[in-house]
């Protein structure tokens, strides 16, 4: 496991930009595949972003492509998620995760940040 802390969620107006950010506690920053999720009131928590250990592959889900923007930085533990032209539908708290290399699913979570698109 690995202590994540988000920063950088906030209110902003429907087309609006935020950039939140992650850093991570570990010595082994660069065998974890890292991750964004979020979760809306009433709904389960979902997948939005994830890239590799370098960061030479990505993966987004539909809702968010052509918007969003993973990356991560190995030097600094870190990892970010940009955000463009943000919509309400994208109200949700938004978690940073872990999964290290030869595991199945995410084992480390942050505590979450409030992301709150108006219209």
């Amino acid at each position: 496991q690995v202590q994540l802390v988000e920063s950088g969620g906030g209110l902003v107006q429907a087309g609006g930009s935020l950039r939140l950010s992650c850093a991570a506690s570990t010595d082994t920053f660069r065998s974890y595949v890292m991750g964004w999720f979020r979760q809306a009131p009433g709904k389960d928590r979902e997948f939005v972003a994830g890239i590799t250990w370098t960061g030479a592959t990505t993966t987004y889900a539909d809702s968010v492509k052509g918007r969003f923007t993973i990356s991560r930085d190995n030097a600094k533990n870190t990892v970010s998620l940009q955000m463009n032209t943000l919509k309400p539908e994208d109200t949700a708290i938004y978690y940073c995760a872990a999964r290290r290399r030869g595991y199945q699913d995410f084992n480390s979570w942050g505590q979450g940040t409030q992301v709150t698109v108006s219209s």
